[in-house]
Order: C-alpha cells, then sequence, then structure tokens
C-alpha cells in the first residue's frame, strides 16, 4: 500500500494528465458503483441479465426461433456482477496503471488508463440496455 500511496504521489508530481486520468476512473467506478447497486431490484423474480445476437444452447436446439438471441432473462444476483466490475475498474486498474508506471512509463500506463475509461463507460451503456429492458 506504502508503494502504491507513493507511485501516485509520483504521478502527481511528474504526470499530471494521467493522475486526472485515475481521477475520472475513481469517478465512474464510484458512479458506476452506486448505479448498479441502486438498480439491483432484489424482489424482482427475473431481471434482463445480458443480450446476444447469437442463440444460446437450451438442450438440442441451436438455432430456432425460441432461441435466437435477444435479452436474457435470469435472476437479481447476477446483476452483481456490475458492482463488482465497478470494484475492479476503481481499484485493481488504479493499481495496475501505478505499476505499469513504475515499470513500463508514462506511455504504457496512460494506454491502460483510457482503455479502462472506455471499459468502464461501455459498462455503463450495457447496464443501462439492460435496465431500459425491465
Amino acid at each position: 500500500m506504502k508503494e502504491f500511496a507513493a507511485s501516485i504521489k509520483e504521478i502527481y508530481k511528474s504526470e499530471r494528465s494521467l493522475f486526472w486520468m485515475t481521477v475520472v476512473i475513481s469517478v465512474i467506478a464510484t458512479a458506476l458503483f452506486v448505479y448498479a447497486l441502486l438498480n439491483l431490484a432484489p424482489g424482482s423474480p427475473v431481471v434482463k441479465i445480458g443480450y446476444g445476437d447469437i442463440g444460446r444452447y437450451q438442450g438440442g436446439a441451436w438455432s430456432s426461433m425460441t432461441n435466437s438471441g435477444g435479452y436474457h432473462d435470469g435472476a437479481w444476483w447476477q446483476m452483481l456482477a456490475f458492482p463488482l466490475l465497478a470494484v475492479i475498474y476503481g481499484f485493481l486498474h488504479n493499481a495496475i496503471i501505478a505499476k505499469l508506471y513504475r515499470k513500463k512509463g508514462s506511455g504504457a500506463a496512460k494506454a491502460f488508463a483510457v482503455v479502462t475509461i472506455l471499459l468502464g463507460l461501455a459498462t455503463f451503456v450495457v447496464l443501462f440496455r439492460l435496465l431500459s429492458e425491465r
């Protein structure tokens, strides 16, 4: 933990743009975590948990009209994947950015930060679409 704090201080002093990227990642992760927890709906017996254009295998028929993709139903606890992703984006990815900065330099750390920001925004889009199909 001390190494992480030292890395963040060093990033703050020498690479302000990377520091602000880590702040943006933390804000996106916090917003995703709160939004996902507020929309868990544990009282609902069935929620939309995913979307696929290709049908799912359900006991013998790969391609039929009843098995042709679309939104998939599931239990509310399966939506806990979104708060878990938020924790991973917020803590683990910032730790990886600090480690990359120490080992590979600011270029690799910035690239990873941009990818993390895009993943966080894409996760929001997926969650919004799933919640709009209730």
